[in-house]
């Protein structure tokens, strides 16, 4: 059989699986990603279940067949859907727990994490602070669209609110209906640079809330119509784009008239918490009292309650830790107030602040906005940033946050540290969209540099050292492997080449002495007279066991010489190793190659040359052949050699056998080959030689030795010994 056509027919085979594994890969990578996959989808609440949901804070619990929150968490998600959904709606029925706060739906969510706003998405929900529908959108920052509910009594907690977002290419639109209201308030956006997909969710801010009969369906441009007539009949226009602008701007846009009629200035001080009471439509005058806690690159000063923004004051040189009083117009914003226009009065000199100890996570919430807190972080990168700023990309666990620090000394701050540093840091928490970039939930801004302390340098055992260290044992084991073979090929090559001299030698002294004896013998046995009849029969004695003596020098030279192999392979040494012993001769000499052909070690290669050349001898011999033949089968992890003759055969007989089949079972026994034997009178012999190869690795065959291993060393499982008397391995 010819070993081309096997290696074509499986070269095509594994050609074919590959194409079929990849058509399968495809298909399933397309079934996955598919905007469509999982819809419609409708909750399990009412029966128990909602192990798809997952949570980024609140405390969420079913309950009663509904899913609650309790917590008065800013930013409580509960999320589930597929990444891909593209074009959907969601409806919910959603109740409010308490005042000062919402209760809504996400759509389209990605990037998510702990924290208020840290997602990539839209929500839309009712908020009772401003009785308003909200629908906006989240990029780890804020942007928002509002309308006044139409229900005349307002957004009131403890009262069921159904809610419908829908999200069709770049359309966003909600709707808001009541029991007491059943015409629909609603609102919708265009926005240019949308989200293109994500997955749904439950959110609450500062208001714990309750949803039920929570339905996710597939949306249609009918169904986006119908939303925008809905938009439309109430004086909304269909397709707007205020997204675009965050909530500071709009309020930057309000009429003249809005700002003349804020109002005036209060006489007595108040706490800075308390400035996130006042109107954000209607901004007062207020005066706080507080402690400077940062002057570049904006004044930040902050009391026992809070901390709040002070955007270009006009005040004398301040420092850190100055006891002032601030009087200017309050902006409340969602976790701190900004006191513009403001005037700044020096009390005393103080004390800097202390700072408050927190974690990245709780700073990510936005509780600790613009007052001066202390954390652990993990140096992840750094950078130079606008003004020659250090900014340094930090986290602690999951959560990734910022630093930012003023230039001066940062330059030799800069080269010292090192990415994987554990850095403790002082500074003023921010969760301004003008900081952050809707990059992270929050930055620290640092003071100086004495407010970054290093804990202790990147570990040893980084990731990359781990690699580094992997790669090398696997480099230095592969070298040592091969280095292995290369000793073992060089001392076998070393024997083979003193085997070679050994002939060699053997050949220039013993046999020539041979040769040299005999002809002696045979010049006296011509000098000496015919009649003396015994001496000639001595002489004749002598010169046929010089003869026999040449001739057994002979083939021990010839064993140990191995020049037929140095430039052909095994088969092609034995075909002509039988075709040389019968030239001349009536016998048919056949070779046989099965299986496809791989590198036979030099040591038995050698063996299972000898031991066929002596099969083929005794054959040629013994046996009177018409028809010799030699096969050689390769298998996965065996060659076997197979002589077969169909000459007169033999008995075969364990305690009379030949001094060559004892020598070819040590030649086999020597490789830990198992040798064959088969004779009967008349119907010919064969002798089968199976020596071992090393194993091809692969996964496959790793398991099946690791097994093989546990087999006979573990589970002291031992292999039967081959039933044949006449096999010895």
């Amino acid at each position: 059989m010819k070993a081309a056509p096997i290696v074509r027919r499986r070269l095509s085979m594994s050609v074919i699986a590959f194409l079929l594994m990849a058509l399968a890969i495809a298909g399933l990578r397309l079934y996955l990603r598919s905007p469509h996959r999982g819809l419609p989808y409708r909750d399990s609440f009412a029966g128990g279940k909602a192990d798809e949901w997952k949570a980024f804070g609140g405390t969420w619990e079913l309950v009663n067949g509904m899913m609650r929150n309790d917590s008065d968490e800013r930013g409580a998600k509960l999320l589930t859907g597929s990444p891909y959904w593209h074009n959907y709606s969601i409806d919910a029925d959603v109740y409010l727990l308490g005042n000062g706060g919402d209760a809504g739906l996400i759509i389209r969510s990605s990037n998510e994490e702990e924290g208020v706003n840290a997602y990539t998405g839209y929500y839309a929900g009712v908020r009772t602070i401003d009785n308003s529908l909200v629908l906006g959108r989240a990029e780890h920052g804020w942007m928002e669209e509002v309308k006044r509910v139409s229900d005349s009594g307002g957004v009131r907690p403890f009262r069921w609110y159904h809610l419908k977002l829908l999200a069709y290419d770049c359309h966003i639109v909600t709707a808001v209906t009541t029991q007491f209201q059943p015409v629909p308030t609603a609102l919708g956006i265009t926005d240019p640079s949308c989200v293109q997909a994500g997955r749904v969710g439950l959110r609450s801010y500062s208001s714990g809330g309750i949803w039920r009969n929570v339905v996710v369906r597939v949306a249609t441009q009918q169904d986006l119509a119908a939303m925008l007539a809905k938009t439309a009949s109430h004086g909304e226009t269909a397709s707007r784009s205020a997204l675009s602008q965050p909530i500071a701007s709009l309020e930057a846009s309000r009429s003249a008239e809005q700002e003349q009629a804020a109002v005036s200035s209060v006489a007595e001080t108040q706490s800075i918490a308390s400035l996130r009471l006042t109107s954000f439509i209607r901004p007062i005058t207020a005066t706080v009292r507080g402690v400077v806690i940062l002057t570049s690159p904006q004044v930040f000063v902050q009391d026992s309650t809070g901390g709040a923004y002070v955007p270009e004051p006009r005040a004398p040189l301040l420092k850190v830790g100055d006891e002032v009083e601030v009087t200017g117009q309050a902006h409340p914003g969602d976790f701190s107030s900004t006191l513009a226009n403001a005037t700044v009065k020096i009390l005393w000199a103080s004390t800097p602040m202390p700072p408050v100890s927190v974690t990245a996570a709780q700073a990510s919430t936005g509780a600790y906005d613009a007052t001066f807190i202390e954390l652990l972080g993990r140096l992840v990168g750094k950078e130079r940033g606008p003004g020659n700023t250090l900014v340094l990309e930090l986290d602690e666990g999951a959560q990734s946050f910022r630093a930012i620090l003023n230039p001066g000394r940062s330059g030799s701050l800069f080269n010292k540290l090192r990415s994987g540093s554990t850095l403790r840091l002082r500074g003023v928490c921010v969760v301004n969209p003008a900081y952050t970039h809707n990059l992270t939930p929050f930055v620290l801004l640092l003071p100086s540099n004495e407010d970054l302390d290093v804990i202790s340098g990147p570990p040893w055992w980084s990731a990359g050292h781990i690699m580094a260290i992997s790669a090398a044992i696997v480099l230095l084991a592969f070298i040592c492997v091969v280095l292995y073979h290369r000793v073992e090929n060089w001392r076998l090559r070393a024997i083979l080449e003193e085997r070679g001299r050994l002939a060699h030698e053997m050949h220039d002294t013993l046999a020539q002495s041979f040769a040299g004896i005999g002809f002696q013998l045979q010049a006296i046995r011509n000098r000496v007279p015919g009649e003396l009849t015994t001496l000639h029969q001595q002489l004749d004695l002598a010169s046929e066991l010089v003869r026999h003596s040449h001739e057994e020098a002979r083939r021990s030279i010839a064993t140990l010489r191995s020049e037929d192999l140095d430039t052909e392979d095994v088969l092609s040494a034995l075909d002509c190793c039988a075709r040389g012993m019968v030239k001349g001769g009536a016998v048919q000499v056949v070779t046989r190659e099965i299986g496809n052909p791989r590198p036979v070690p030099l040591r038995t290669a050698a063996t299972l040359y000898r031991i066929g050349q002596e099969a083929i001898a005794n054959a040629v011999r013994h046996a009177d052949p018409a028809l010799l033949t030699v096969g050689l089968e390769y298998q996965e992890n065996s060659v076997s050699l197979k002589i077969e003759d169909n000459g007169r055969g033999f008995v075969q007989s364990g305690g009379q056998l030949g001094f060559g089949i004892r020598g070819m079972r040590r030649r086999a026994q020597s490789i830990a080959a198992a040798i064959h034997i088969h004779s009967s009178p008349g119907e010919g012999t064969s002798v089968v030689v199976e020596a071992p190869l090393p194993p091809r690795i692969t996964v496959v065959s790793g398991l099946k030795l690791l097994w093989k291993f546990a087999r006979e060393h573990c589970i002291h499982v031992r292999p039967a010994r081959h039933a044949d008397s006449h096999s010895y391995r």
